[in-house]
């Protein structure tokens, strides 16, 4: 069997600026709660991310991590809040 990916196709959605900015908060968050996971199993820091000794170089707080991560938490986000939208749902402060 071939796994193929079909997620739900978001393009047309436009978010606001306030949802723009709520990226930002999602992604950290995402970032935060990956890193929780893998601490409580066993996980740490270091240089080069490590199966077997249980090290990955994400492993410190959002605003240390490399532009290009951040970008995958964002990406994230981003899809997350455009897909909320996209099935009729408002996004409300």
């Amino acid at each position: 069997m071939t796994y193929e990916p079909k997620p739900i196709d978001t393009s047309d959605v436009v978010m606001s600026r306030d949802l723009a900015e709520l990226t930002e908060m999602l992604a950290k968050n995402a970032h935060d709660i990956w890193a929780k996971q893998r601490i409580g199993d066993g996980w740490q820091y270091g240089p080069q991310r490590d199966d077997a000794k249980k090290q990955h170089p994400c492993l410190v707080p959002y605003h240390e991590l490399t532009e290009s991560e951040k970008e995958y938490d964002r990406k994230m986000a981003v899809e997350t809040l455009r897909l909320i939208q996209s099935l009729g749902y408002r996004i409300v402060k």
